[in-house]
Formats: structure tokens, C-alpha cells, sequence
């Protein structure tokens, strides 16, 4: 008897575009107050200083605005699960494109003003279905909303890090995070010995192996939202999660060090 087809997750394309836009807002309402210090001060990410985040993250949502403009693809290339895994290979023009808004850009408030206003009119004009023409392959537009969300999420973490800020994580856009990056290491390390929990967000089997079907698994990681997308963007290492208590790891198949991170 052929395995069971996994269920892939469906996101409300709706409650997703909230999310971002009200991700955004937050990130925008911080930016207002950044000093000129704070501005300079270093990042998690290489030599990109807060500055540079900032004018990233406002790049990065305007995507979907950019994007919208072109001709559509003429077919899907991109599953929303795969996107993860297509991300490694945007990093140089990531940068370049982040150089280049540095040169041009001098009032943030003002860009992420203008950002916002855009991205509302392109979302508005636009139905979900429409294929987008994005650099990692032709995807729907409403899932590479999801994709906007996840960034989004895990640029807020690295601002609140770098210049000690308490931008705050609406709960749609954490949620959509957490859940693809879970579902992204089902897909990586398919299986069923492994159950990670990821409460309140998300519950998934991985790695090969002996699977359980009823009762407690034998291996079991449990960690928070935040915590797991640290570990699946590569901004916490296993060990060091599991030696803060970050993460609680149990059976000799739970130890997640060779499937991550997951994102580029």
C-alpha cells in the first residue's frame, strides 16, 4: 500500500495579506524613531548594519508590488513549501539591490510610507491566483504573500536583536512563519520517527525511521515560535538551544543539527 500523500497546508489569503501589511506597519512605526546611532549599529547579517535591514525589509515587501508589474509567467515554477530551500541562491542580489536603494533613499519614514501605499494598491488590484514572475520561479501571488510574512517576521526578530527594539509580532504573520518552516523540514527530512512542536503553530513529523502511531513518539523536540525560526534561519545553533533550554530534545533520533537551518 503506497504512503499516505502528506496534506499541504493552505493559508487564507485574506488573513495573510492583514498580516503583512500590519507587519509592515509595525517595522514602519519603529523605523520613525531610530536615531542616527541606532541606524549605524551593527547586524546579525554579515556587514548589513541597521540601516541596511531597514531599507532591505522595505525592498523586500515592495516585491510584491515590483513583481506586479510584470508580465505574468505563464505557469507555476515555485510550490510555496519549496520557496525555503530557493532562497540560498538570492543572496548577491539581495545585496546589490540593497546597495542600491542605500545610494537613493534618505527619509526612511517616507519609504515606508510610500512602500506600504503600494503594496495596498498592488494587493488591491490583483487577485490571489495570479502568477508572480519572482526570482526563485514563477510563484502565485498569494503564497508569495506568505513568503513576505515569513521575511518579515524574521527581520523583526533580527531589528528587536540588533538595536535592542520591542517591535511587536502580530500573531497571523508569526503563525504563517512558524508553519512553513516546520512544514519545510518535513519536506527536508521526510519521515516519520521524529515529532517536532512548535506551540501553539505547528506539529510535524519528520526523519526516517520507525513511526509511531499512537500515544507519545519516542523522539520528541518541543520548542517556541521564536526559538524555531532562530534555528531554521540559522540564527541559533542546535546546541546552543538545546545547552539554554531553548529547545527540549528526547529519543536518540531527535537531534535536528543535520537538516538545519532551512532557509537561505
Amino acid at each position: 500500500m503506497p504512503p499516505a500523500r502528506k496534506r499541504i497546508r493552505s493559508y487564507d489569503d485574506t488573513k495573510i495579506r492583514t498580516a503583512v501589511l500590519t507587519q509592515f506597519g509595525h517595522i514602519g512605526k519603529a523605523v520613525e524613531s531610530l536615531t542616527p546611532a541606532q541606524l549605524a549599529l551593527p547586524t546579525a547579517l554579515g556587514d548589513w548594519t541597521v540601516r541596511e535591514l531597514v531599507e532591505h525589509i522595505a525592498l523586500m515587501a515592495d516585491a510584491i508590488a515590483r513583481d506586479l508589474d510584470r508580465p505574468a509567467p505563464p505557469k507555476a515554477e515555485l510550490s510555496l513549501v519549496e520557496w525555503p530551500f530557493a532562497t540560498v541562491h538570492l543572496t548577491g542580489r539581495i545585496d546589490e539591490a540593497a546597495t542600491a536603494l542605500a545610494v537613493t533613499e534618505d527619509d526612511l519614514a517616507e519609504l515606508y510610507r510610500r512602500t506600504a501605499d503600494r503594496v495596498v494598491r498592488a494587493l488591491d488590484a490583483a487577485s490571489p491566483d495570479r502568477l508572480l514572475p519572482v526570482p526563485p520561479g514563477a510563484m502565485r501571488l498569494g503564497d508569495f504573500v506568505v513568503t513576505r510574512a515569513v521575511e518579515l517576521i524574521v527581520h523583526t526578530d533580527d531589528l528587536n536583536a540588533a538595536a535592542d527594539l520591542n517591535i511587536p509580532y502580530d500573531r497571523q504573520a508569526l503563525a504563517a512563519c512558524t508553519r512553513l518552516l516546520a512544514d519545510a523540514l518535513a519536506v527536508r527530512a521526510p519521515g516519520g520517527s521524529v515529532e517536532v512542536r512548535v506551540p501553539p503553530y505547528a506539529v510535524v513529523q519528520c526523519v526516517e525511521g520507525p513511526r509511531h502511531t499512537r500515544g507519545t513518539p519516542p523522539n520528541v523536540v518541543e520548542t517556541d515560535p521564536l526559538t524555531w525560526i532562530r534555528l531554521a534561519t540559522g540564527r541559533m545553533e542546535w546546541a546552543e538551544a538545546l545547552a539554554s533550554a531553548k529547545v527540549s530534545a528526547s529519543g536518540e533520533r531527535a537531534d535536528l543539527t543535520s537538516v538545519l537551518p532551512l532557509l537561505g
